[in-house]
């Protein structure tokens, strides 16, 4: 397996992936977005709402916010010494007291830790107006994607099989492909046509390029065809925010490594068991 990135910032990360099978590829992406702990906000006390909503879909806003999370600070309630009473090895908490006219956003929800605070300031909660008033108490717990979205990682999260082009000399430059694709991949060149040096990745595999070469009445088949690698993938990742892109690759990897690991032992067991 090799992992080449072309992009890699704090928020979006675009890598290719070869040398895997489809299975393992669509592996990683369930990984990245089910099993990744996050913060989210899960219990609510609600002291004062005379907004318009109901405290119940105020509860489930304040819940959708993505939290700046550090998993070495923070872990799940099940694993905590505290036995799921929540104290500050598992649980943030957050205050919110605000009093109309005024639009309420994640910024106003006020961190007991500033390093858990909202990942964004100006995520809209709810608009108050003229005397009308929230006050709560909020406390975020470590889940995952496969409990609840809110507690999802990655706002985006796909992969793309790795596009082949090839050009046979039946070419003659025509350019009809070069009209139909609306990536402009390609690109002319001493009477024939040719891949855009560091484009191709960008194909979508449409394959309108194919139809408006047979459309030109080269032959029965078009003198461009458009394939896949089935051992090569283009991944596009995105952040919520909640923690580095790069840190969710990982902890998926770490995840798939862990379940690996169990599965062989689970293996070794029945397979001892059955030599005895």
């Amino acid at each position: 397996m090799e992992i080449a990135f072309s992009r890699l910032d704090e928020r979006v990360a675009k890598f290719t992936l070869s040398g895997v099978s489809t299975s393992f590829a669509n592996m990683l992406r369930r990984a990245m977005i089910s099993e990744v702990p996050t913060l989210a906000i899960e219990d609510v006390r609600i002291y004062d709402n005379t907004s318009v909503l109901f405290d119940e879909m105020l509860a489930h806003r304040l819940g959708l916010i993505p939290l700046r999370t550090d998993l070495k600070v923070y872990k799940p309630r099940s694993e905590c010494t505290c036995e799921g009473a929540g104290c500050s090895a598992c649980t943030a908490t957050y205050t919110l007291s605000v009093e109309g006219p005024k639009i309420v956003v994640s910024s106003d929800l006020i961190p007991q830790d500033p390093d858990a605070a909202p990942a964004e300031e100006g995520i809209p909660i709810i608009e108050l107006a003229k005397d009308q008033k929230v006050v709560l108490e909020a406390h975020a717990v470590v889940g995952t994607g496969k409990e609840h979205a809110k507690w999802q990682a990655t706002t985006a999260c796909g992969y793309k099989n790795y596009p082949i082009i090839a050009i046979d000399a039946r070419c003659d430059g025509c350019g009809m492909c070069i009209d139909e694709c609306p990536r402009n991949v390609l690109e002319t060149a001493q009477g024939k046509v040719r891949v855009i040096e560091g484009r191709q990745e960008l194909c979508s595999l449409c394959r309108l390029c194919e139809r408006a070469c047979l459309a030109g009445g080269i032959g029965t088949e078009a003198a461009i065809r458009i394939g896949t690698d089935a051992e090569r993938f283009i991944f596009v990742v995105e952040s919520d925010g909640s923690m580095p892109v790069r840190e969710i690759i990982e902890r998926a990897l770490q995840y798939i490594q862990r379940s690996s690991d169990d599965l062989v032992d689970v293996m070794n067991e029945i397979t001892g068991e059955g030599t005895e």
